[in-house]
């Protein structure tokens, strides 16, 4: 990675509490990619949000040649998918998982109408898709569970791999 004011390397791996830029980048795009999939996931999941719930999410995919159980991993695959963005937990594999959602409402949905959200086209899902690769290149950032939990496995093992015995 490089400095984006200079151009110079940075350092992923550094220890200070110092956040970067792109730590307050990541978390800017996770809460937006979090939140969003999270609202969607819950219509689809839960029938929140003046969702049709699980039973109806899968009628009215069906009714676009989607099979129900493909259905069934969009919506849990937003539902908790957002959850862990949102979290910064396994965010690589969630914005994956997102990523995959988002190309199948590209092709499968939007694409035959344009590229402008105002025709249903393909806008919307392709700016998600471009937060989700994102986070997908770059990770969760330092204000993420994945961080935490990174962290605590570094302070667990000492120099050399050798596990740290208490």
């Amino acid at each position: 990675m490089f400095n984006a004011i200079n151009m110079t390397p940075v350092d992923a791996t550094r220890t200070d509490s110092r956040l970067s830029q792109a730590d307050v980048a990541a978390l800017i795009l996770r809460l937006v990619l979090g939140i969003t999939f999270f609202m969607h996931g819950a219509q689809k999941v839960l029938g929140w949000f003046g969702g049709n719930g699980l039973a109806g999410t899968a009628e009215f995919m069906g009714g676009m040649g989607i099979p129900a159980i493909l259905a069934y991993v969009v919506a849990f695959t937003e539902f908790f998918g957002g959850i862990a963005v949102l979290l910064g937990l396994l965010t690589r594999l969630a914005a994956l998982g997102i990523t995959f959602v988002m190309l199948g409402a590209i092709f499968m949905v939007h694409l035959k109408n344009g590229f402008f959200a105002s025709n249903q086209g393909f806008e919307f899902p392709f700016v998600l898709l471009g937060i989700a690769l994102a986070l997908v290149a770059y990770g969760a950032g330092r204000w993420s569970l994945d961080y935490l939990l990174a962290s605590r496995s570094r302070s667990e093992t000492a120099v050399g791999g050798t596990p740290v015995t208490t």
